[in-house]
């Protein structure tokens, strides 16, 4: 049968349903135990015993077998399955009051895909299977669309994200991913908190985008008639929050940055930044170390994971290195050297360095050498500190090597899961270096962003030394579920329109 047909005769069920006075769309259900409640509950009773036991379960039908006098469900809820024994003198007595035939109304109205609600008591069937032996059952959602063939599932990657829905109905490892994605944030939100950290919420619609390289999305508010961007970061407004005399503050939400799409990137995604008055970098890195070993620890219950057959050790503490010292343990091109760009780009050329043309400074040439010979390579966890001042607008001077800056990233499986500066606090050197990016910006830059003259206005009246950090919350997820595209642990990720899934 097509899904046309399918659909056109579960329609017919639901007609005769309602000519039977039996509501297919049914408003309430009161259930006493779920699933894996009642399969730690009973898991030692005996093959072919029964418990006088009164349960009352509901969820949707998975597997029907119908044997005449005799039937048996897989009933799913949100915690896993059970089985339901259907017997038709059980059920006719049960609900003889309600309808005298309703054990075959049972088998021949409703499908896989039903939502229905059940009481009746416990048994284990001779073939160990545990059991709801029904008395009385209420059919509570009326399914329309077949479910994906038992055996093949929704295999279609596009369809599986394109529909989430049936991807968690059908895929119960689906729904561990995102069970798992919402202790991870709450086990960061619950570290924070323990240390005094206080979530404030920022805006998502700002005047000016900052905080960031990205090209943002615009938009525009009609009553205000002005344009509008949705965030890139929540950094600067974090930081205002500074200035107002809160010492430890963070936000765990979503950002939205116009740009590619591929494994690793989706335009709107998930960040948390940290700000702590009176810490640096080297505050950060300890706490961003000991809060995802922390997170970790209480989420999977071991520091030793394995990510896509690599086996990761996120146990303290995780080696740090400049990014200096890794171009030259894996190139050997020393950038300290360097005294003139021409001579730079040669020996990177020299290197097997591809594309560097453009790159405008030493500091830049340095992270391209980085990016291209060294980040794939960073597999078990590592800060890399110490960037170049030109990549770094918002960061601090570093205290004691010139031209870089007082930040680090940390990469885990050869991607950004982390970065971290000592928050620059000078107003003068900020809005020069924001002017640096409007011009840039003017020049056609799509990720350079303008000048930000409030948040200019609020460290004029005095920052405190900060350091502040950002972690991604997809690739953290990614990593600590062995996801290896950033769509499998977005519930709904953005996609083209539905006939250019051969281009996705």
């Amino acid at each position: 049968m097509s899904e046309e047909d399918i659909r056109a005769a579960r329609l017919d069920k639901v007609k005769q349903l309602r000519q039977l006075g039996m509501n297919p769309y049914a408003y309430h259900w009161e259930s006493t135990h779920q699933a894996a409640q009642l399969q730690e509950k009973f898991a030692d009773l005996p093959n072919g015993e029964e418990v006088d036991f009164d349960v009352a379960v509901a969820g949707r039908i998975m597997a029907r077998r119908v044997f005449g006098k005799l039937a048996f469900f897989t009933l799913q809820d949100q915690t896993g399955n059970i089985q339901l024994y259907l017997e038709k003198k059980r059920i006719e007595e049960g609900m003889a009051d309600i309808d005298p035939d309703a054990f075959n109304h049972l088998k021949q109205l409703t499908d896989v895909g039903d939502i229905i609600g059940v009481k009746g008591t416990i048994k284990r069937t001779e073939k160990g299977e545990l059991s709801v032996y029904v008395q009385k059952y209420t059919i509570l959602t009326k399914s329309l669309l077949p479910l994906p063939d038992k055996w093949h599932g929704l295999t279609d990657v596009a369809k599986r994200y394109r529909q989430r829905y049936v991807d968690l109905i059908v895929n119960p490892e689906v729904q561990k991913t995102f069970r798992r994605r919402a202790q991870i944030t709450a086990s960061i939100r619950r570290y924070l908190e323990q240390r005094g950290f206080l979530e404030i919420e920022t805006p998502v619609l700002q005047a000016e985008a900052g905080g960031a390289d990205a090209r943002p999305f615009i938009t525009y508010h009609n009553t205000l008639d002005m344009q509008l961007y949705l965030r890139i970061a929540t950094e600067l407004h974090l930081k205002r929050l500074i200035v107002g005399g809160f010492e430890k503050v963070f936000e765990l939400g979503r950002i939205f940055r116009n740009e590619g799409i591929s494994t690793r990137h989706n335009p709107e995604f998930t960040t948390i930044e940290i700000y702590q008055a009176y810490a640096d970098y080297n505050d950060m890195m300890s706490l961003t170390e000991e809060m995802l070993a922390t997170v970790t620890q209480e989420v999977l219950g071991t520091l030793q994971i394995t990510y896509q057959q690599q086996v990761i050790d996120l146990t303290p503490p995780w080696r740090r290195i400049t990014m200096h010292e890794l171009v030259k343990e894996k190139t050997g091109l020393d950038f300290n050297r360097f005294q003139t760009l021409p001579e730079a780009i040669a020996a990177c050329k020299n290197a097997g360095l591809e594309n560097i043309e453009d790159c405008s400074s030493i500091g830049k040439l340095l992270n391209e050498a980085f990016e291209q010979k060294v980040e794939a390579s960073l597999i078990q966890p590592t800060f890399v500190i110490d960037y170049p001042t030109e990549i770094s607008p918002l960061a601090k001077p570093h205290r004691s090597k010139p031209n870089l800056v007082e930040r680090f990233e940390l990469f885990i499986v050869g991607r950004e899961t982390a970065n971290s500066f000592s928050e620059l606090t000078d107003p003068i050197e900020q809005r020069q270096r924001l002017e640096q990016q409007a011009a840039r910006k003017a020049a056609g830059d799509l990720e350079a962003q303008g000048v930000d003259e409030d948040f200019l206005t609020a460290l004029e009246y005095g920052m405190p030394p900060t350091g502040g950090v950002g972690i991604g919350i997809d690739r953290l997820v990614m990593l600590l579920t062995d996801s290896p595209s950033i769509r499998d642990v977005i519930a709904f990720p953005l996609l083209k329109p539905e006939k250019s899934d051969t281009d996705s």
